[in-house]
């Protein structure tokens, strides 16, 4: 698979080409994929990040299975290595979370198509996730008798009411794109042909506001969401203090009070 990556201003866009496969992702191609979003986090001139895949047919369709064939060696021995040393003997599955990259830029699923097992695991890493018309949402690991390995019950059941998550869950059934909407796992469905347009311009508005605030309201949503209120709150309180003497903050309240739009800079 070939991971494209576009910059246009401030925005890249991150696509998974390869349509014949449905974009279904192999060994490679997900450290492919990590190695591109490790890079674009550490980019000073990238602001928001858009993940999609190619052709109208499917975003993802999870791993490979093809190619990501059961390794010959006990899981244990690969558990206990670092996840591309476990790559290397064919263990493919912790390349999915990607929280061990600490990507604090937000980040959207632009989503046309299937987008499904893994694929969705992909898609709810995502800060936000909108869909054409045409998509549609499983996890069907059940049928085949095995489970999403990178978290996808836990994170649809923070993602959706749990009625919803366990039903989809335990009967690896598939929504359509409407559904996700009413539910809650997707914020927006446009046209499948304007999906894309509509994605930059979300993400051009992220881009505008002032990028460090926006990575510390991720990494806060990540990482405190579970306090209670006294702790997360005392965090929130610490956070803003870090931000309070930075330039863009000055500059955010000097353009307001001046009638101008802010000109960030991230520092």
């Amino acid at each position: 698979m070939t991971i494209e990556i576009r910059h246009a201003q401030t925005v890249a866009t991150l696509t998974l080409n390869e349509p014949k496969s449905l974009n279904a992702l192999a060994i490679p191609d997900l450290l492919q994929l990590r190695e591109a979003l490790r890079a674009l986090q550490d980019d000073e001139q990238v602001r928001c990040i858009v993940l999609t895949g190619a052709g109208a047919k499917a975003f993802c369709t999870g791993a490979n299975l093809k190619e990501t064939l059961p390794p010959s060696e006990l899981f244990a021995r690969g558990a206990l290595l670092g996840r591309e040393a476990e790559a290397g003997r064919d263990g493919y599955t912790r390349l999915l979370d990607l929280s061990d990259l600490e990507l604090w830029k937000p980040m959207m699923a632009a989503i046309n198509g299937y987008c499904l097992g893994g694929g969705l695991e992909l898609a709810m890493q995502c800060d936000l996730r909108i869909a054409g018309e045409n998509a549609c949402f499983g996890l069907p690991e059940v049928k085949v008798a095995s489970i999403p390995a990178a978290g996808g019950v836990q994170q649809l059941l923070r993602a959706i009411p749990a009625a919803h998550a366990m039903k989809l869950a335990l009967t690896g059934d598939r929504i359509d794109a409407a559904t996700a909407l009413r539910i809650g796992l997707v914020s927006d469905v446009f046209a499948s042909g304007d999906l894309l347009r509509e994605a930059q311009a979300i993400a051009v508005r992220i881009a505008a506001n002032g990028p460090l605030a926006t990575q510390v309201v991720k990494k806060m949503a990540l990482e405190t969401a579970h306090l209670a209120p006294r702790d997360y709150i005392a965090q929130a309180n610490l956070h803003w203090g870090l931000l309070r003497d930075s330039r863009d903050r000055i500059e955010g309240r000097k353009a307001f009070a001046e009638k101008r739009t802010p000109n960030y800079i991230g520092d």
